[in-house]
């Protein structure tokens, strides 16, 4: 029994264990599926809330929608401009060049162009194509809202002709459901015929047929061909970039894509894509005049406002003429009447070339906003309607005005340089080893970098370029606007690949003016939409470089027009502190001579130039080849510089134009010149400058420069004063005695003298003695001896005197006896042999002290051409003109020649009669090295360099 029940009783429990088990797993399973049901039941709420939500909020955008207006769907509201001041200057008029056609009259393969690149479901799809909004949406998640559209052409019927332009959600859904009631209300080929006649062509060109006439001069679009058709569709995109007059090369890369979608989706076959691929667009184009033939008004600048709108992401070109906004600009249309005045007549500048290729481009902006306040693209703006803006699409090099930008601003911002940095204007080179050269052909030597950049030298640009380094450089002109790809060393002078625009230059140099800020030079301050919205398109500043490196490069540039050696100092604006810099671009040696071209004539000038309000850039040049023209040298090579003159007097006439502040950043200091030290009190006034420095970067060295001269010019006073050279020194050969005889005097005590003799050249010392007398007895005959005198005293040695004699041998002795006795008489010149005409010592007598021998102060008057020879004689010659006084013994007075540059110091007796000849000569002993300095120009022997 026990057994029995102890396995009834485990029984029992077993069983009701395992059915607490069951009732487990069943609570268990119970409680795991109800949270995936929760899971699924919230998220199909939550979508729910969604689309109910957004359904609520479609709903109301739907119900602001405008109506679908037929007038509104061909014309469209043009964009009104204004000006600086908010008065209307102009409206674009949406009608006048408008060729409406029908849709019957177009050819399949000119719509088709259009469908391939734009909507090519668009015979499918009913206003909206959802596999082209998906993929768009997926971009749009990926790189933000409004990163791609999927706007079909229906949708851009719809915006162009009822909503604004911007990107925004509201206009999207609006667009979208407006596009639905246009699909219902029009069919597809009235949707296509609107389109294709509202969409804009640039040129002034609205819808296909006005565009067919100006490209290429059909009046019947059934005329277009294949790649006619797809140019065409290739411009709606961005009509001023895509532009084939403008721009052909992108215009022909996108017509080609067009006609690779034709040729894709099978609307034309491989080998009509391929015929039209090979057509040019040079082949392709014949541009006509539209209709319209009077110029548009202020036609560069409202060129320029086209062009800035196109770049508003959500607005283009054709918005201008169909979205009805209003468009406020920067515009001083007193300063833009007078620009076109100056630059478009000749009332102001009469040397314009007459040359119906020469242009001009000018760009004038408020220095401290950025803003364009005139803007003349095109020195036959009156002639020509819509024009090429060549203020902002010149692709000319800019000389020397970039200098600022890639050579010195980088020199300053990156290295520090001072105004009075020291760079040697010598020989150099590219690193590629080829030659520059300054415009004068000639070397400064050191030269600060003021007046390197105020003179426009070539070498020390590109050496401060060479240093500062072409990644520096590079990002210094990033900064400024001008975002070269790469750049060269022969970018230092101007030789810029890509070329810059005179509006390009204004932005840069308005921010040296601006203290170093940035700001992209703009046209267009805001935009006003139909329903009120405003955008704000007023760029900001960014700071492109330190204070001190924008008020030192301005300090400088003043130089240009207030140095008397500035290349600008002959425009004149009185009261005015300006600053600025000519440019001037060269034909190579080869086009010279292929185009003719004249010594001084160039292809183009530039003058960018500022004060603290107004910014100014003008180019000069001409279009088309290099061949087209050239500027002489003279007026024609002004011409930028008178206009930037003519302008900026105007603009500054009754407005204050303060002077540009100088930053805490910036210190002055008086350096010398040519060494950028600081100046000794030895310095001389006129070798002391002003320069600017980085502030902490100041010099600290003192010049040696004055203070070495004076302690050498000092030294040798003092050499001097203790010992000085002997004077007086003579030589003279005494016949009767067969002796030479030397003497000298000596001012001093105590001293001995070295006496050293020689005949061919070499001299030996032959005696030190206390005398000042020396004797050579029977000296060698018919030669010329040579004597030197060294005073020595307390181991110093004196400068050497040197005196020469010529004995003349027994013959001549003989010869000449007869005719001493004449010395009344003024001798012929053949009777002087050309040994005798250096006859120039006095005889021993004379060299004794003057007291003794006042009978031989008679001036001699024989010889007078003797004298004439002296003005002439080269440097230690030995012929000074003058014999001495007349004696009585036969034989005629020995030769005296003084060489040495000391003796012409004393003189043993004075002249006191004039010659009757001109100009007497000096006594013998003053035919010195001195003498022959002074003959030749000054006492340095120089002549007329000094």
């Amino acid at each position: 029994m026990s057994q029995e029940y102890r396995s009834r009783t485990e029984k029992r429990q077993a069983e009701e264990k395992n059915k607490r088990g069951n009732k487990k797993k069943a609570e268990n399973t119970t409680l795991k599926q109800p949270l995936w049901k929760k899971i699924v039941i919230a998220f199909s709420i939550i979508l729910a809330v969604l689309v109910i939500a957004g359904g609520v909020t479609a709903v109301a955008m739907i119900r602001d929608a405008p109506a679908l207006d037929p007038e509104q769907l061909v014309f469209s509201q043009a964009a009104q401009i204004y000006d600086d001041r908010d008065e209307l200057i102009t409206q674009l008029q949406a009608t006048e060049n408008r060729v409406m056609v029908d849709i019957n009259e177009v050819p399949d393969h000119v719509k088709n162009a259009f469908i391939a690149v734009e909507d090519v479901r668009f015979y499918d799809h009913f206003g909206v194509d959802m596999r082209r909004m998906f993929g768009a949406l997926a971009a749009n998640v990926s790189s933000g809202f409004g990163a791609e559209g999927a706007s079909t052409i229906t949708q851009q019927v719809v915006k162009n002709a009822f909503l604004s332009p911007d990107k925004q959600i509201t206009r999207k859904v609006q667009e979208q459901y407006l596009a639905v009631r246009l699909e219902q209300q029009y069919s597809k080929d009235q949707i296509l015929e609107m389109y294709l006649n509202l969409i804009y062509f640039n040129n002034g060109a609205y819808g296909i047929g006005q565009a067919a006439q100006y490209y290429f001069d059909v009046s019947n679009v059934e005329e277009l061909a294949i790649e006619d058709a797809a140019l065409l569709a290739a411009i709606p995109r961005r009509p001023s970039y895509y532009d084939p007059t403008n721009n052909p090369e992108a215009a022909e890369s996108r017509r080609n894509l067009v006609i690779s979608l034709m040729e894709e989706h099978g609307l034309i076959s491989s080998d009509e894509a391929a015929e039209a691929r090979a057509v040019t667009i040079e082949e392709q184009l014949n541009v006509s005049e539209l209709a319209e033939t009077e110029g548009q008004v202020y036609d560069s600048f409202i060129s320029h406002v086209q062009s800035e709108i196109e770049n508003i992401d959500g607005i283009t070109s054709s918005d201008l003429y169909s979205a009805g906004l209003q468009i406020y600009t920067t515009l001083d249309t007193s300063a833009q009447d007078y620009a076109e005045d100056v630059i478009q007549t000749r009332d102001y500048i009469d040397s314009y070339p007459d040359n119906e290729h020469f242009q001009v481009g000018f760009t004038l902006l408020d220095t401290q906003t950025g803003e364009i306040k005139a803007m003349v693209g095109n020195h036959h703006g009156g002639e020509v309607a819509r024009g090429w803006n060549y203020a902002t699409r010149s692709e000319a090099q800019p000389g020397s005005t970039i200098k600022p930008v890639l050579d010195y601003g980088p020199a300053i911002e990156n290295l520090q340089w001072s105004t009075g940095h020291i760079i040697p204007d010598e020989p150099h080179s590219y690193s590629d080893g080829t030659e520059i050269r300054n415009y004068s052909r000639n070397y400064m030597g050191n030269i600060s970098m003021r007046e390197a950049l105020v003179r426009s030298l070539n070498i020390p640009a590109v050496k401060a370029l060479q240093e500062v380094g072409l990644d520096e450089a590079q990002e210094f002109a990033a900064n400024l606007g001008m975002p070269f790809e790469e750049i060269h060393e022969a970018y230092a002078l101007g030789g810029v690949a890509e070329g810059v625009s005179s509006k390009e230059m204004a932005g840069a140099y308005a921010a040296f003016g601006n203290g170093g800020e940035f700001i992209d030079p703009f046209a267009v301050r805001k935009i006003v939409f139909p329903d009120g919205r405003e955008i704000d398109l007023r760029p900001e500043a960014s700071e492109a470089m330190s204070d001190y490196t924008a008020y030192m490069i301005t300090d400088m540039l003043k130089g240009v027009l207030d140095e008397s050696y500035g290349t600008a100092r002959d425009i004149s604006l009185p009261n005015l502190p300006v600053a600025g810099k000519t440019g001037t671009t060269n034909f190579t040696a080869d086009e010279r001579q292929q185009y003719n071209i004249p010594s001084g004539g160039v292809p183009d000038t530039w003058f960018t130039g500022y004060t603290s309000r107004y910014t100014a850039s003008v180019w000069t040049g001409f279009s088309g080849g290099r061949d087209a023209g050239y500027l002489s040298e003279g007026p024609e090579r002004r011409i930028a510089k008178q206009i930037f003159e003519l302008v900026m007097n105007e603009v500054s006439d009754g407005i204050e134009t303060p002077d540009f502040e100088q930053p805490e950043s910036v210190v002055r200091v008086d350096v010398e010149k040519g060494t950028g030290k600081l100046p000794s009190p030895q310095t001389p006034q006129s070798e002391i400058t002003e320069e600017l420095f980085v502030r902490g970067t100041e010099p600290d060295s003192v010049s040696q420069e004055f203070i070495e001269e004076e302690e050498e010019e000092e030294e040798e006073e003092e050499e001097t004063e203790t010992l000085t050279s002997v004077s007086g020194l003579s030589a003279s050969y005494n016949q009767e005695n067969d002796q030479i005889i030397v003497t000298w005097s000596y001012d001093g005590s105590g001293a001995s003298f070295e006496v050293s003799h020689g005949t061919g050249g070499s001299l030996n010392t032959v005696a030190t003695q206390g005398e000042m007398q020396y004797i050579l007895n029977a000296p060698e005959k018919g030669t010329t001896h040579e004597f030197q005198v060294i005073a020595v005293e307390n181991g110093e040695r004196s400068d050497p005197n040197n005196v020469s004699v010529t004995v003349p041998d027994e013959e001549a002795i003989e010869e000449e006896e007869p005719e001493e006795e004449e010395t009344d008489e003024e001798p012929q010149e053949e009777e002087q042999p050309e040994e005798e005409q250096p006859q120039e010592e006095q005889p021993q007598e004379e060299e004794q002290p003057q007291e003794e021998q006042p009978q031989e102060e008679q001036p001699q008057e024989e010889q007078p051409q003797d004298q004439e020879e002296e003005n002439g004689a080269p440097e230690g010659g030995g012929n000074n003109g003058d014999n001495g006084p007349p004696e009585e013994t036969p034989a005629p007075p020995a030769e005296e020649n003084n060489g040495n540059n000391n003796n012409a110091e004393t003189t043993p007796e004075p002249q006191p009669e004039p010659q009757p000849e001109p100009e007497p000569a000096p006594p013998a002993e003053e035919n010195s090295n001195d003498q022959s300095a002074e003959s030749n120009g000054d006492e340095n022997g120089n002549g007329e360099e000094d």
